[in-house]
């Protein structure tokens, strides 16, 4: 079963100058064409307006992805942490995957990102007889035409909410590896393209609850982050229950941003510069896993460049146009600890980003 969701440039004001005569003139003209940088080059005036623009265009986005995060942390209480790495998540093109025990406020981030983001939203719930059909769609015989017509699942969507996806079996689990991989679907033969941005939310309960099928490592590799929302510390409970006793703060929220600006913002991150410096401390991390004796697998070269991707849409949440080595520390549990295999069988997602912390820690910072 699934429900759908909700589906100027700024012109400078003209300045009066003093009439020139014609020598001053052509100066001027020849002024406003080319203009020395000061360092032996020659830069044109024209671009440096553009290059203003772009800076005043991206410095507008950001204070709307800034608005975005302090509206979702007057819904979910206590947890700006998840709430940042969540941001993130989106801003590197990548899909999230929300870990814990039921009632903890998953599935109600999910939707309140959907309503403060404009895109096209769909929500699955699932369960041991979803199929892959029921999210992917299918091919219905017309009787009127004696031709097949392609009806479009839910995921032909931006952003698309699968909750408590480790109920659902195996097989439909795998419909959306090609695509949180590839951003298409292949049905019958064809191949279809979806939208983007496109971004997948799924909650899963904690294995070992009744009726989950554990996802596996193919499947958990798709995910750029893997988050647990933990419960709320006490004094961020009580003013949940005094704000939200009368009504439902998520119901209220409304768009601040559209998907347009956000896909901008997408294309930006990959933008943001990373010094050769940050990149080896980058390798560092993550060849310390593949070294590490409590680990059977370690971190793989895709793994490494997601984690160079996380940091790099990190910086762009705290507003920098660089990669610092505390933007790599800030989103490593997150991206490498379901990313690597423990040796020991009976260890968990929680034993893996203490190896991850713990390699962190004793990884030299290079400057």
């Amino acid at each position: 079963m699934f429900t759908q969701g909700n589906d100027s440039e700024s012109v400078p004001p003209e300045q009066t100058f003093p009439r020139q005569s014609h020598h001053q003139h052509s100066d001027m003209k020849r002024d406003s064409e080319v203009q020395d940088s000061g360092d032996g080059h020659q830069t044109s005036l024209a671009t440096s307006d553009t290059t203003d623009n772009g800076a005043s265009t991206r410095e507008s986005l950001l204070d709307k992805i800034e608005l975005v995060r302090e509206k979702l942390q007057g819904v979910i209480r206590g947890k700006a942490d998840v709430i940042d790495s969540v941001l993130t998540c989106i801003l590197a093109e990548g899909s999230v995957l929300l870990e814990d025990v039921p009632g903890v406020g998953k599935t109600t981030l999910a939707k309140s990102i959907a309503s403060l983001i404009d895109l096209d939203f769909q929500r699955i719930q699932c369960t041991p007889d979803l199929l892959p059909s029921d999210i992917l769609g299918s091919s219905i015989f017309q009787p009127t035409s004696g031709e097949f017509h392609f009806r479009r699942g839910p995921i032909f969507c931006n952003l698309l909410i699968a909750d408590e996806i480790n109920r659902a079996s195996p097989r439909t689990q795998s419909a959306l590896l090609e695509a949180m991989a590839e951003s298409q679907v292949t049905i019958d033969s064809s191949q279809h393209r979806l939208e983007r941005p496109f971004i997948v939310i799924a909650t899963q309960n904690p294995s070992g609850f009744e009726g989950t099928y554990p996802l596996p490592e193919s499947q958990l590799d798709r995910f750029l982050f893997r988050l647990s929302m933990d419960y709320p510390d006490i004094e961020s409970e009580v003013e949940l229950l005094l704000d939200q006793a009368a009504s439902d703060p998520s119901g209220d929220l409304t768009p601040v941003m559209h998907r347009d600006e956000l896909a901008s913002l997408q294309r930006h991150v990959r933008e943001i510069s990373v010094d050769p410096k940050v990149a080896r401390y980058l390798v560092e991390v993550v060849n310390a896993t593949r070294q590490d004796s409590r680990l059977r697998v370690g971190c793989s070269p895709r793994g490494s460049k997601m984690l160079l991707r996380a940091a790099q849409a990190r910086a762009v949440l705290d507003r920098r146009d660089y990669v610092l080595p505390d933007d790599i520390q800030a989103v490593a549990v997150a991206v490498l600890a379901h990313r690597i295999s423990l040796r020991s069988v009976s260890g968990s997602w929680n034993d893996a980003a203490a190896v991850i912390d713990e390699l962190l820690r004793q990884t030299e910072v290079i400057v």
